[in-house]
């Protein structure tokens, strides 16, 4: 049994980490500022991770095997965390994002986030007393009305409404992960040895033309398009002008088998148009 930490797994895939920790018969406790309780059987922290004086006061003498940072954005926030960990755990596992990889974020606040987890990477990475992880998350799918984004609802909303969606006139293909995936992979990574960064993508890139169809298929519709005028329209999400997919490579040569886009994305679909129908 491994004592382990979350901090933020409050929802989406960072629920399904908390699960998969608990019913792994691990000690499981979540820290987070009070935004909802975790499952039976899992521990309760109260505090602001940017809050340095109240966080350590609320781990007081804890120790942990592993923790897992679902929220760390900034890199005061990296810096912080070196501090207020350092001697209680060996192992520091920090969900970052492909994004990091974006050469040209199309706005300032993508700018702000992506600049923001390459540098809470690099502040982590140098010099902690532990080992780092920083596994780059692909995007997340599936999940139904978990899926808090509303990508995946974008094209299932329009495309079945008979609406054109968005796209560039030569859009690259990305990488997606199902929800349930990642929270499988982020624990598998707090089991392992390696440090790091390492990409998280299910096998399979979709541009968003293919997105769309494979949208269209599910719904039974014919997906329409339209294409955005370059530097004065906003296309829609997963619809990029410049190369954004993962390898994935050295996660499988460390030994984990990831699933086939192909697979779970139209269940995913079937998800959100069925959350969508219970909505209206």
């Amino acid at each position: 049994m491994n004592k382990i930490l979350v901090i933020g797994g409050s929802r989406y895939f960072g629920k399904g980490l908390v699960t998969l920790e608990r019913d792994a018969g691990n000690e499981v406790t979540v820290l987070n500022r009070g935004s909802g309780p975790p499952p039976p059987g899992v521990a309760h922290l109260v505090a602001d991770r940017d809050d340095e004086q109240g966080l350590l006061a609320a781990l007081g003498k804890r120790t942990f095997d592993v923790v897992f940072d679902q929220v760390c954005y900034t890199p005061w926030q990296a810096s912080l965390a070196r501090r207020a960990f350092a001697g209680r755990t060996g192992r520091y596992v920090m969900t970052s994002t492909m994004e990091v990889y974006d050469p040209a974020p199309p706005t300032p606040e993508a700018l702000d986030y992506a600049e923001g987890k390459r540098q809470a990477e690099a502040v982590l990475e140098r010099e902690s007393a532990f080992g780092v992880v920083a596994v780059r998350t692909a995007h997340v799918l599936g999940g139904g009305r978990e899926e808090f984004t509303g990508r995946l609802a974008h094209y299932v909303e329009r495309i079945g409404a008979g609406i054109p969606v968005a796209v560039h006139e030569a859009p690259y293909p990305t990488s997606f992960i199902h929800h349930q995936e990642i929270a499988r992979f982020l624990h598998w990574a707090g089991l392992q040895e390696f440090t790091g960064p390492v990409n998280a993508a299910s096998d399979g890139d979709l541009d968003v033309l293919g997105l769309a169809a494979a949208v269209g298929e599910r719904l039974g519709r014919a997906p329409r398009h339209r294409i955005v005028c370059p530097g004065s329209d906003e296309a829609s999400p997963f619809s990029f002008d410049r190369a954004y997919a993962m390898d994935n490579s050295r996660a499988a040569s460390l030994g984990f088998g990831f699933g086939r886009l192909a697979d779970w994305l139209p269940q995913a679909i079937g998800e959100t148009a069925t959350a969508l129908r219970a909505a209206h």
